[in-house]
């Protein structure tokens, strides 16, 4: 199949390029840099030539900044781009529990969704829990200030790659016209994240325990982000993965 992948040169885009690409798919990469195949979704630039005989697309983009243009605006014209161009899978990439978490992103994320969902393209939704190189990103930032933020609350951390591994399994298949959650293979405290990062990296910081107030520290605390239904479940711990993350 000729796959083109959203977001493809990011942290989960490249390992879902890999995977396509190790199964045999023709896989094309979308993105501003994309030296083939540039694409702007705030504008819609490039998307035409882009998707010309895909038959699947998969929407790994991701944005912290201009979070609304470019994954709901964007999400919009990408899916009008794709009728157009005659696709007939539409694969979404989001996050298990955005609907449940009072945070902007991730009401952007459920926004995203709800498109998808009424959008003109047979589609299929892929939730994942937080990644491992998330998590790991997020420890290194702060332990440049010798501190480790320890809130109380679950996490369920999983490989990108595991990610991709699921999504590619995915953009294969027919349209579920659902979600099909992915998640890592425990469910541990981000305290415990913390020290397993120290430990594995010989980094010295302390940990902080960090205060979630209202309706979004319930809500994290009572496992938002966690799933014990997930169709895809991962195999690498997150101190696995961390001896190895030169690798990924």
């Amino acid at each position: 199949m000729r796959i083109a992948i959203v977001g493809g040169a990011g942290t989960l885009g490249r390992h879902i390029t890999a995977e396509l690409t190790g199964r045999g798919h023709e896989v094309r990469v979308l993105s501003r840099s994309s030296p083939a195949f540039p694409v702007d979704l705030v504008t819609g630039a490039g998307l035409k030539p882009a998707l010309d005989g895909c038959s699947v697309v998969v929407d790994a983009s991701n944005a912290q900044r201009k979070a609304q243009e470019v994954l709901v605006d964007g999400s919009a014209r990408l899916l009008a781009a794709e009728r157009e161009a005659g696709v007939g899978h539409h694969v979404c990439v989001s996050i298990v529990g955005c609907d449940r978490v009072p945070v902007g992103y991730y009401r952007v994320k459920t926004a995203q969704e709800e498109l998808v969902q009424g959008g003109p393209v047979p589609w299929t939704i892929v939730r994942a829990t937080q990644f491992h190189e998330l998590a790991a990103s997020l420890f290194a930032a702060c332990a440049k200030y010798r501190l480790l933020p320890a809130p109380h609350l679950p996490l369920q951390p999983i490989a990108a790659a595991e990610v991709a591994a699921a999504v590619a399994t995915v953009a294969e298949g027919d349209p579920a016209s659902g979600r099909v959650q992915v998640a890592g293979p425990e469910v541990s405290n981000v305290a415990e994240l913390a020290r397993t990062w120290r430990s594995g990296t010989g980094r010295r910081a302390s940990l902080v325990r960090v205060p979630l107030p209202g309706r979004l520290g319930r809500e994290l605390r009572a496992g938002a982000l966690t799933t014990n239904q997930a169709d895809f479940v991962g195999s690498v711990m997150f101190r696995d993965w961390l001896a190895t993350a030169d690798e990924h």
